[in-house]
């Protein structure tokens, strides 16, 4: 694949195709939400239900959006934020997991994923309005959070818990934390940021491998659980903690590039560069069919490379990038995607789930951000 980073598709893509579309069909009128799932002639599916963690997700998608000068994206963050705040039940039980279409509880269970993803709506919507009201919503998560899900080493992934503890809340709860601490300066969520780098270094990576399943006393799980490896989340691992290091003045370069290394060895199909979905500690393939997100988060680790180390990150993103042009979102209507292929490279998918736009948005503005220092690479 060529090295060529495609950065006006990648504009063009983001904002004149994707932000435009998600404002108008990912927004249902009828209960005031961030839509679930579309079909692919760009309709709203009827789930039954609303996830919290996709509303955190889309206002921050807006909020990021308005940052950066599209037009409508302060009024659809303000809409985000109004839904984060309609959602919140009291500092006893905090956000559920899923609503109903008329905004009745469907599932109340305390998940910290999903607060995870309404500290960072919250801290995003502060960034880009610097508003009170978010401000007092990134405390209201943090406090439900800190009361309810706070162990003695980490935190619980629900309330009340059950089966193995599970390393990506917390992955998710520290690059929240940044955000919120970068938002207000507040050392509360610096704190619960240092304490997850410190959960990460002591028990998450061996230095080789970062584990999803773990037991109470934070064990790798017992049997296969506990050898499952998702390469698209060593490599978000990767860019969060550079964010961190640039935020704390630490150097965290050796951990990325040991985090990127499992991964492009043994989590990146070379011939196709589609990022697997779960191999095993020792590279064994266990899904080896291929969602969005793992490929956006193979550009983000790279770039976040970049910035660290200075080293040429177009051969990855260049071929990341062009998988996502080229087949995820190569599309009837080019603002969704094909959120699966198979293993033998075939689609796999019957709908487009919103929560994608996330991870793709944010990768794009990484690239778009970095474009200039990227073609100075070719002076």
């Amino acid at each position: 694949m060529s090295a060529a980073i495609p950065f006006d598709e990648i504009r063009r893509w983001t904002f004149d195709v994707a932000l435009p579309f998600w404002g108008d069909a990912g927004y249902d009128l009828q209960s005031r939400r961030f839509v679930e799932k579309l079909d692919y002639s760009g309709k709203p599916i009827d789930t039954g239900y609303h996830r919290t963690r996709v509303i955190g997700r889309q206002t921050y998608v807006f909020s990021h959006a308005a940052i950066l000068g599209w037009d409508r994206g302060l009024s659809l963050c303000a809409e985000g934020a109004r839904q984060l705040d309609e959602l919140y039940l009291g500092p006893d039980k905090g956000w559920p997991r899923t609503t109903g279409p008329n905004g009745e509880v469907l599932d109340g269970t305390p998940d910290l994923y999903d607060l995870a993803f309404v500290l960072f709506g919250y801290a995003w919507r502060h960034k880009a309005a610097r508003d009170e009201a978010s401000r007092a919503g990134m405390h209201r998560a943090m406090d439900f959070i800190d009361t309810h899900l706070r162990a003695e080493t980490g935190f619980w992934h629900e309330m009340p818990p059950e089966g193995w503890r599970l390393q990506n809340p917390h992955m998710h709860l520290l690059e929240a934390s940044l955000v919120a601490y970068e938002a207000t300066g507040e050392t509360r969520f610096l704190s619960t940021a240092r304490e997850l780098v410190a959960l990460f270094r002591e028990k998450l990576f061996d230095g080789t491998t970062l584990a999803e399943y773990f037991d109470t006393d934070w064990n790798r799980a017992e049997g296969q659980d506990g050898r499952l490896v998702e390469p698209g989340h060593m490599l978000e691992w990767a860019w969060i903690l550079v964010q961190y290091g640039k935020v704390v003045g630490e150097d965290m370069t050796p951990l990325a590039e040991s985090l990127v290394r499992f991964p492009e060895d043994h989590g990146v199909d070379t011939q196709t560069a589609r990022t697997l979905q779960v191999v095993l500690d020792d590279g064994t393939p266990v899904d080896a069919g291929a969602r969005t997100w793992p490929n956006t988060e193979r550009i983000k680790a790279h770039l976040a490379l970049f910035e660290a180390t200075g080293r040429d990150p177009r051969p990855a993103v260049a071929a990341s990038a062009r998988l996502l042009l080229d087949q995820y979102l190569s599309t009837p209507i080019p603002a969704v995607w094909l959120e699966r292929f198979t293993a033998d490279g075939q689609p796999d998918a019957d709908d487009v789930p919103a929560s994608t736009l996330y991870h793709i948005f944010l990768a794009f503005t990484e690239v778009l951000r970095l474009q200039d220092r990227i073609e100075a690479l070719r002076r």
